[in-house]
């Protein structure tokens, strides 16, 4: 297989960093389920039913194979800011997959990186987003969230997924591209410029991609999480999932139910055939989350004021005047702003700062609510666009493709009901347009066999609205659901109450009723 220069500079890194280095929740009936009251200490909680495979006990690795170098000084480079305590010490790995390209006869391997943070003898892996911190990134900053209980019992193993971070970047759609593909006009027009950006993206993924192009999806992640629970040594993989990294642990659970440990899906996607269905659900719980977020900024007093008004004002200011540059010299129109605004709504701890920056850019500053956006847009060997794997991905995960006509008419019903970010997820069916149709199968739902595995849902979610995760969890047999009353993307670490659910889930091995409910 052709190896692009992309990609061969992606390996090195890698292979540098790697060596130069709640409270609890009350269980009610799964019919109508109880709503927890207070964040006291945890009740003792049973299932309502008894699953034909119990949960597994904890095991511990039996003559693991990864060798951990120190990469303290990298992963606190990576993170960018305070808030991870210098207790915590971080070890990285590289581990080897196959790559599995359809059509291709498993030549060729995929090079991950790993990092392991905690004392605890259980390896607990954690996979995120691809739109999302990368999970190395992701698991260092979950650490500092966590009850001291989670790392004295595990070591989180936080793995970049393939194709984001530094696992083989897919950094593959030139730098002026990513703008068009998000800068659909909240308010106006059709879908046209994001469909010819992403035609352009597609032809140029091709070509630096090449055999990876199409092996960049959920399934074969899913592969890649049993070759990293060999590695580790384990017999059983024990996971938490957040976003589309919970889709991941799912298909994981379909590919191989005698391995499953103890899991939990903090946010599962739809896993509905209709892409253009789900992403309405998703428009919808955006704007529940907006209202949230103006809810959380009218009891804090925030200068805001009422978001939607500000939104609106903001994308006409940004609309009628000459769009201004961002700090790398990209356009910052009124699409791209309604970008940044929902990314931010996605991060809750981050919701103070968000605030601030629409009015700062209200004001002519766009850089703080620029910041938003940079991940999508900004490129690096060391903080690679995470918009390039999110296209790749998704498109690969999905069947779903509308001709132009049919976009228009989807973003247009999408506008009207969602004014803030209908046209913000609609654009998403464009990308996809033009990228190679999956042929295989699209992989099964279920997990039959599997023990049983905490499924946790958030009211008001921009990314995994409830009711796409309730419907994941209804199609899994042995899927127990908590659901938090909350607003953000993820409960763990967000609501003390799921994250007690969650710890004594994972080390107690007490499943919660299904259908418990946790406080805003």
């Amino acid at each position: 297989m052709r190896t692009s220069p992309v990609r061969r500079r992606s390996r090195v890194l890698v292979a540098l960093l790697a060596l130069a280095s709640a409270a609890g929740c009350a269980a009610g009936p799964s019919v109508r389920p109880a709503l927890v009251e207070n964040d006291g200490k945890p009740t003792s909680a049973s299932p309502s039913a008894t699953p034909s495979v119990p949960l597994p006990p904890l095991g511990e690795p039996q003559s693991p194979s990864l060798r951990w170098a120190d990469c303290d000084d990298d992963t606190r480079q990576r993170i960018g800011t305070p808030g991870v305590p210098d207790t915590l010490h971080f070890t990285c790995a590289r581990v080897t997959a196959p790559l599995d390209a359809p059509g291709e006869a498993r030549r060729s391997v995929v090079r991950l990186l790993a990092l392991k943070v905690g004392t605890g003898p259980v390896p607990l892996v954690v996979v995120n987003d691809v739109s999302g911190d990368p999970g190395t990134v992701y698991a260092a900053r979950l650490a500092a969230t966590l009850p001291p209980a989670f790392l004295e019992k595990f070591s989180l193993i936080g793995l970049d997924r393939r194709g984001t971070g530094l696992s083989g970047p897919a950094q593959c759609v030139p730098d002026d591209i990513r703008h068009d593909l998000i800068d659909a006009d909240p308010a106006e027009g059709d879908l046209q410029d994001v469909l010819d950006a992403a035609r352009k993206a597609g032809q140029q993924c091709a070509i630096e991609l090449d055999d990876s192009q199409t092996a960049l999806d959920s399934w074969r992640s899913a592969g890649d999480l049993d070759e990293l629970r060999k590695q580790l040594g384990m017999d059983r993989l024990n996971a938490l999932g957040r976003g589309d990294g919970s889709k991941v642990l799912s298909q994981y659970a379909v590919r191989f139910p005698g391995q499953v440990g103890r899991m939990v899906l903090d946010g599962v996607p739809d896993p509905g055939p209709d892409t253009a269905a789900v992403l309405d659900a998703v428009a919808a719980g955006a704007q529940s989350t907006l209202d949230a977020f103006a809810t959380d900024c009218a009891a804090r007093k925030c200068a805001l004021g009422d978001p939607k008004t500000a939104l609106t004002a903001l994308a006409g200011q940004l609309r009628q005047n000459i769009a201004p540059l961002t700090d790398d010299g990209v356009a910052f129109g009124p699409g791209v702003a309604m970008f940044a605004v929902y990314s931010g709504l996605a991060q809750r701890p981050r919701w103070p700062e968000l605030a601030d920056a629409i009015v700062a850019a209200r004001s002519g500053d766009i850089r703080p609510l620029a910041a938003f956006a940079a991940p999508a847009l900004h490129d690096s060997r060391a903080q690679p666009s995470r918009l390039d794997v999110t296209i790749a991905t998704h498109c690969n995960d999905s069947q779903t493709r509308l001709s132009a006509d049919q976009l228009d008419q989807v973003a247009a019903g999408m506008r009207a009901k969602y004014p803030q970010f209908g046209a913000v997820v609609a654009q998403q069916l464009a990308w996809c347009g033009p990228w190679p149709v999956r042929t295989e199968p699209l992989p099964p739902a279920g997990a039959t066999g599997a023990p049983p595995i905490l499924v946790t849902a958030t009211a008001a979610d921009p990314v995994t609205p409830q009711v796409g995760s309730t419907r994941a969890a209804d199609q899994m047999p042995t899927a127990v659901t908590i659901t938090w009353q909350g607003a953000g993307h993820g409960a763990v670490g967000s609501s003390p109450c799921v994250t007690d659910a969650a710890r004594a889930f994972l080390i107690d091995g007490k499943v919660p009723a299904d259908g418990t409910l946790c406080p805003a």
